[in-house]
């Protein structure tokens, strides 16, 4: 008897959020500007807090998971009760576990599909504040790269440019910066969200 098709995996969110709490405005606390935007519709956050040590940077994990429908992924270092753990480039693939990684061109793609990796970011997909300077804008056509994982555009996404990372063939957006240092981040996921509804309409 035939084994039983595996599951189809879910789709990637259209908007994942990068944090970054020293872009944040005095006064805001990362969580509750997390809490802001999900009840903005924002589905997905990375934290990727490198420097907090062992103990904060788990009592963020969990207090994020604690929202109700967001998707919480880590970058870097594992959390056993996150929905999956991004890596950098360098990082070698886990044994065991849901797991993306941080792309930049052709081969960091095809080597992150054949690792099984359920999604990736492609970046700088435009130029961006966050890293001046930070490489030339990839081809945005990789996001269509056969065999290649999801693909979550980043680097350089606002309202304006979003629907475009659609059209180029990627699953959704990834942002950071524009929300992270936007004076109402909660306003900024909402027209990502509506820029992103227009696309698929």
């Amino acid at each position: 008897m035939n084994a039983p098709p595996p599951p189809m995996p879910p789709p990637l969110p259209r908007l994942l959020l990068l944090t970054d709490r020293a872009q944040l405005a005095k006064g805001r606390g990362l969580s509750a500007t997390v809490v802001e935007c999900a009840a903005a519709g924002l589905e997905a956050v990375l934290v990727r807090e490198h420097d907090l040590e062992a103990r904060a940077h788990a009592a963020l994990v969990e207090t994020l998971l604690a929202v109700p429908g967001l998707t919480v992924l880590t970058s870097r270092r594992p959390h056993p009760a996150a929905h999956g753990h991004h890596l950098a480039a360098h990082q070698p693939a886990p044994s065991g576990g849901r797991f993306g990684r941080s792309c930049h061109d052709a081969g960091e793609l095809a080597r992150a599909g054949a690792e099984g990796a359920a999604w990736t970011t492609l970046s700088p997909y435009a130029a961006t504040a966050s890293k001046p300077g930070h490489g030339p804008p990839v081809d945005p056509a990789l996001a269509r790269l056969p065999g290649a994982p999801p693909v979550w555009a980043l680097g350089g996404i606002d309202a304006t440019n979003a629907a475009d990372a659609l059209r180029h063939g990627a699953a959704g957006v990834a942002v950071m910066g524009v929300v992270m240092r936007a004076r109402d981040p909660a306003a900024q996921v909402a027209d990502l969200l509506a820029a992103l509804d227009e696309e698929e309409r």
